[in-house]
């Protein structure tokens, strides 16, 4: 007497299984050849050459593990550099984030003379490209280069000219950024804490910025990332390895005057990935709380 009832019931469990099953099989096929990349990166990384995901050895025969790629880690040089991309990304995360949150503030928060001109300004601004710029910065940096001791850190050829490059390069977006946070933030407890005799700056970083901690997070992470990755602007205005960065260095071994050493590629690919990979970890708790409505106090 069950069994007409029960099969409808199972036929109905099976396609709502089916159902759901759907968007995880496609998930896994989008995402199964960036999985593959990476796995032929690692694999690559500790064997003499590849056969697709297959290590080979110097003979020809499956195996053969090494760690002859990873010898440059030994090198100062690859240290130096290192340091330069690292100088370069930090930069940029601490002159984006203060330069945007307080101009971010400012536009949000008060109304004032050629406010709204600034505004499609900075516009404007993002609309060009660092190639169309790239004369122009050459003889700002020249500029600088000549002004006693500012020049020494920030001129041509320096890595702080290359992060002061970079920083006005990504200003306007970051404005923009921060102006879109502060605009979802209620008023009422900045008003009462300028009633109460508080100073704009005060309530700017005691009060307001608290509250737009995933903003900075996914500001900090867009410039690290930015700032680590910049080929164009460090390898244009450096000259020689002791002011480069890591994409300048790992261009060196794709060059058409010597044979190229994928496998060394894939290594100090994987090292300049290292610190992004430990910079979004320990970032990614805040950024997630954009998707989950903001920080407590926010709106």
């Amino acid at each position: 007497m069950t069994t007409p009832s029960t099969e409808p019931g199972r036929e109905n469990g099976t396609r709502r299984s089916l159902r759901r099953a759907v968007p995880y099989l496609l998930l896994t096929l989008s995402v199964l050849p960036i999985v593959i990349g990476y796995a032929w990166v690692i694999i690559a990384t500790f064997s003499y050459r590849t056969k697709g995901l297959l290590p080979i050895d110097a003979e020809g025969n499956i195996g053969g593990f090494t760690l002859q790629n990873w010898t440059f880690v030994s090198d100062a040089e690859i240290w130096r550099v290192a340091l330069n991309t690292f100088g370069i990304a930090i930069g940029m995360v601490i002159g984006v984030g203060f330069v945007s949150s307080l101009a971010g503030y400012a536009l949000s928060r008060m109304n004032f003379a050629g406010r709204k001109g600034f505004l499609g300004l900075t516009l404007v601004l993002h609309a060009f490209r660092p190639e169309m710029l790239l004369i122009a910065i050459f003889h700002v940096l020249l500029f600088i280069g000549g002004i006693p001791l500012i020049g020494k850190f920030f001129g041509f050829n320096t890595v702080g000219g290359v992060a002061l490059v970079m920083v006005s390069l990504e200003l306007p977006l970051g404005v923009w950024l921060m102006k879109g946070f502060f605009d979802n933030i209620p008023w009422d407890m900045e008003r009462s804490a300028l009633i109460d005799g508080a100073s704009r700056f005060r309530v700017w970083w005691e009060i307001i910025l608290p509250q737009i901690k995933p903003g900075l997070a996914a500001l900090a992470i867009f410039n690290f990332i930015t700032g680590w990755n910049a080929f164009l602007i460090p390898f244009t205005f450096t000259l020689g390895s002791k002011v480069s960065n890591l994409p300048v260095y790992l261009n060196r071994f794709s060059e058409d005057t010597s044979m190229v050493s994928w496998n060394q590629v894939a290594a100090v690919g994987l090292f300049s990935l290292l610190p992004v990979m430990i910079f979004f970890i320990f970032t990614q708790e805040m950024l997630l709380e954009i998707y989950s409505g903001g920080a407590k106090g926010g709106a």
